[in-house]
């Protein structure tokens, strides 16, 4: 299984700027990161950023949803 790092990019402002950076398993499919009582979901658009001189995957912010309980 192949891992892209990617860069999540928008959001609320209280997304801590140490967890922008992830791992991801799929280029084309949402990634789902768990913050406070919700998850914040992004999507990839086919745009690339530099990172420490790496190019890495942008995922966009869509939306939030709250954790079922």
């Amino acid at each position: 299984m192949v891992n892209f790092k990617v860069f999540l990019s928008d959001g609320p402002a209280y997304f801590p700027d140490e967890e922008r950076v992830q791992f991801a398993t799929s280029l084309t499919e949402k990634v789902k990161h768990r913050l406070g009582a919700g998850y914040e979901h992004f999507v990839h658009k086919g745009e690339f950023t530099t990172i420490d001189g790496e190019e890495v995957a942008v995922f966009r912010w869509i939306t939030r949803t709250a954790i079922a309980e």
